[in-house]
């Protein structure tokens, strides 16, 4: 056996452990409802109306600040589509049942997690150009990461490497525009 290969296995037994115990976890209403509100915002909607706000409130950095996180989820969108199909991964809630999340999955496969390379790609590259806007951005990314693993959709794996993904397409592109 590799390295690499012994390496993807301790990933993925680790992630199918973390994923028998949150799919059978009964959360808390309060809980259940964050990780909805959360995984909804990363569909989109949060990220055109920070977008507005930006152009509308954003001076003089606001066009360079929309381009970096356009570019930056762009790609992001065309990495996680291209790899998706390359990986193949089923969804953790195929494996194993959720026990109260019934989401239709946005595509068919589990790696990366897309909601979180955009949203770590347009919350980084937004805070580039606004640094007092960073705790509020990175909350917002990380509860949409946290949702996903929450409602069966991605193993945790999935979402750190979509985390460092959109990380670094969002100090790339804002380097390029910054």
């Amino acid at each position: 056996m590799t390295a690499p290969h012994t390496m993807l296995q301790f990933i993925a037994t680790g992630d199918h452990k973390l994923m028998r115990k949150v799919n059978r976890w009964r959360a808390p209403k309060l809980v259940r409802l964050w990780a909805l509100a959360a995984t909804r915002a990363g569909d989109g909607w949060l990220w055109y109306l920070t977008g507005l706000f930006i152009f509308i409130f954003g001076g003089q950095n606001r066009f360079p600040a929309i381009a970096s996180a356009g570019s930056a989820a762009a790609a992001g969108i065309g990495i996680f589509a291209l790899t998706k199909k390359f990986s193949s991964r089923k969804r953790p809630f195929e494996i194993e049942p959720h026990c109260w999340a019934k989401l239709l999955p946005p595509d068919r496969f589990s790696f990366p997690s897309g909601h979180t390379i955009t949203a770590f790609s347009v919350a980084i590259s937004l805070s580039q150009f606004y640094p007092v806007l960073l705790p509020a951005l990175l909350f917002c990314a990380v509860s949409i990461a946290i949702s996903r693993i929450l409602l069966g959709m991605h193993f945790l794996s999935d979402v750190i490497v979509g985390a460092l993904i959109g990380t670094g397409l969002a100090f790339s592109s804002s380097a390029i525009f910054g």
